[in-house]
């Protein structure tokens, strides 16, 4: 269920980055190898969020379409550059809408944010926890799908001062509280670090000597592609990455 891809280092080309590569997020979208019985294909609408250089905000792209039927965003691609990116590409959730507001990256001021996967018995599941949200983010969502919610419950957090990584992991615990069998690897980038989760998908990490990139798959040159094992914790910027266990749901 969805692909997803961050990335922080010297200025690249989006389409170097996301489209040419060997089994590049593009591939992905028809050619997915580790799904881990979370899906087939990733052709329901696709978004990439990038930070030009020095810029504090990002700028965005998101359709309601297979990636490889978007030219636009092709030649878009080709001509842009940025020294941080995320991008994902979607396998809707059963009962989601396809709709290019349901795809990843959401985004708030600084911040991109990804969710590979799905909340288990949604929507249901997710109404105890989503009454905490006043009552405008609710109605302001940028769909109705579990992941928007799981975004929402983030967000909140961000806004109110919390560090990113314990925001991540308390909203993390708290829909795997409601929801026992969620899909929960998460994606969160402010330009500067990159905060990932694994909880049920396949993530890994390539370090390099002035960049770092995290991806669901290994794409393009596949020597210094380390995997992340389940349940862990990935802080990275482009000089240091920690990978530590996530705490047990429960656990403080």
């Amino acid at each position: 269920m969805c692909r997803h891809v961050g990335y922080l280092g010297p200025a690249v080309n989006l389409d170097d980055l996301l489209l040419t590569p060997r089994h590049s997020m593009l591939e992905q979208t028809w050619a997915p190898s580790e799904m881990r019985g979370g899906g087939t294909v990733n052709v329901d609408g696709f978004g990439v969020g990038w930070y030009p250089r020095d810029a504090e905000e990002p700028l965005r792209h998101r359709a309601a379409v297979p990636m490889w039927t978007d030219t636009g965003f092709t030649d878009l691609a080709a001509a842009s550059s940025a020294t941080a990116v995320l991008g994902a590409v979607r396998s809707a959730t059963v009962g989601t809408p396809v709709v290019h507001t349901a795809c990843a990256p959401f985004t708030a001021g600084p911040w991109l944010f990804s969710h590979n996967g799905r909340v288990s018995g949604w929507p249901d599941s997710l109404a105890a926890v989503a009454s905490q949200l006043d009552a405008v983010d609710l109605m302001t969502l940028d769909a109705p799908t579990d992941s928007a919610v799981v975004w929402a419950l983030l967000r909140r957090r961000l806004e109110d001062g919390q560090p990113p990584e314990k925001a991540v992991c308390e909203v993390l615990a708290e829909v795997v509280t409601a929801a026992p069998e969620s899909r929960m690897n998460l994606l969160l980038t402010d330009g500067t670090v990159l905060i990932a989760t694994t909880w049920t998908h396949s993530l890994s990490v390539r370090r390099d000597d002035d960049a770092v990139t995290v991806a669901s798959e290994p794409f393009g040159e596949r020597r210094g592609w380390e995997p992340v094992a389940d349940r862990h914790l990935v802080v990275a910027d482009t000089t240091e990455v920690s990978i530590t266990a996530l705490p047990e749901v429960g656990e403080s």
